[in-house]
């Protein structure tokens, strides 16, 4: 009898997912694919939506037909619960799901709640998600006609740092363009320990790297940052000691802000009482895992990408999480993938994701790439590049991905290539 395998999330590591898992397993499970939302979109060309270097549509997918196509089920209705100990999913209209295998691949929930006057319909902005970028895109056109102080960075407990550069460079750009930028102050604020760690101790010399890229385009920063509130017309950020004392409190006018907030998980992973499933995640709600990407308590689900649980890399003044590339996303998959086909057919799982992190944060006229070899020091590679052939590089990824997913075609050979030029592999086995 086939099996019921079910990935929960469509983003890029639940597309990715639903696609490897169906080459690997091909005619010997039943696999459906749920998410809260029929459209697939490249959170990576987030920031250039915002500055209207993109429009949306040019970075979204609509998923029935794409997975109608590959013989791949499909449920836009969300899930409410995950109900690990009855293998089954208890849909948002009312309906029950159960399967033999979950993989999780949710993404995060995004923690505006956690600042007072935090997130899109409050005083900041976002480009975590599409709609929140377009509608940021709406609002820099009216900024740039009568422009002022801008404010962008990641506040506390975020994780993932690379945008916040990318948009705070990419708008740099994007002024000097439009011969406004003399008159934008931007200030740069981040719960980083210094700039360039990125969540990772820094990779190479990004820290001198980026330094020198904002010093250059007269950015000015904030290391070891703690936003308190989000006003209509400011920022307030407390500046921390080492020892977590308050160095010194700044209210940073602001025009306009985009701040990356911290990442929770999802809320079908908390009872009814909103207490996290126990065994299933952390207290932050995020899905525990073992080396082969399973839950050690219900050892049939598994975790990838954005909302799994990743200890931080090291003790920070302001807590900092560590980022999920979408490199390291996908070896995720991967090693998923390998070990659902093992245990389909009765044996142990024996493949482990690298969680090497290929990273490209473009800026316009410029762009910062690195590759951690693993992402988690100490590292086999450990290297930081800067060039114009950054920006080339990611909107080369953008056509590539946007193309695995409207032809569910896998893996072209531009991926291989530069992975191989890189010295990059996705698994590993014992």
């Amino acid at each position: 009898m086939k099996k019921s395998v079910v990935v929960l999330g469509a983003g890029i590591g639940g597309t990715s997912a639903a696609f490897e898992i169906k080459e690997q397993l091909g005619d010997r499970a039943n696999i459906t694919v749920v998410s809260d939302s029929e459209w697939f979109h490249f959170v990576p060309s987030n920031p250039w939506v915002a500055l209207k270097w993109r429009e949306a549509k040019d970075i979204k997918v609509h998923l029935p037909e794409i997975f109608a196509n590959l013989k791949i089920g499909f449920n836009a209705s969300g899930a409410k619960r995950v109900l690990p100990d009855q293998n089954t999913l208890l849909l948002n209209d009312g309906t029950r799901l159960t399967y033999d295998y979950l993989v999780i691949a949710t993404g995060p929930a995004l923690a505006f709640d956690e600042i007072e006057g935090f997130g899109p319909g409050k005083n900041s902005n976002s480009i975590c998600h599409v709609d929140h970028a377009s509608a940021l895109a709406t609002k820099w056109d009216q900024f740039c006609a009568d422009p002022g102080p801008i404010v962008v960075g990641a506040v506390q407990g975020a994780s993932c740092f690379g945008p916040a550069y990318e948009f705070a460079l990419l708008a740099n750009t994007d002024l000097r363009r439009r011969k406004i930028r003399h008159r934008v102050p931007i200030t740069f604020v981040t719960s980083e320990p210094y700039i360039g760690h990125l969540g990772l101790g820094g990779v190479g010399d990004t820290k001198g790297l980026l330094e020198s890229v904002l010093r250059n385009r007269d950015i000015k920063w904030i290391t070891n940052a703690r936003v308190d509130h989000f006003d209509d017309d400011k920022v307030v950020v407390s500046e921390m000691n080492e020892d977590g004392s308050v160095k010194k409190v700044h209210e940073l006018p602001s025009r306009l802000n985009m701040m990356i907030p911290g990442f929770k998980g999802v809320s079908c992973f908390f009872d009814e009482e909103g207490k996290p499933i126990e065994g299933l995640v952390n207290p932050r709600g995020f899905v525990l895992i073992d080396k082969f990407q399973a839950n050690p308590t219900y050892p049939n689900v598994y975790g990838v990408g954005v909302c799994v649980a990743i200890p931080p890399v090291e003790k920070t003044p302001v807590p900092v999480g560590v980022p999920k590339t979408g490199y390291m996303i996908e070896s995720m998959v991967s090693a998923v993938a390998a070990n659902l086909s093992k245990a389909l057919a009765g044996h142990k799982p024996e493949t482990e994701a690298t969680w090497n992190a290929v990273c490209l944060a473009d800026f316009g006229d410029d762009g910062v790439a690195f590759v951690a070899l693993p992402q988690i020091p100490p590292r086999n590679v450990n290297w930081a590049g800067q060039g114009y052939w950054v920006h080339l590089a990611k909107v080369a990824f953008e056509k590539y991905f946007m193309h695995k997913v409207r032809t569910g075609a896998g893996e072209p050979g531009y991926e291989r290539v530069v992975m191989k030029m890189l010295g990059v592999e996705r698994t590993r086995r014992d």
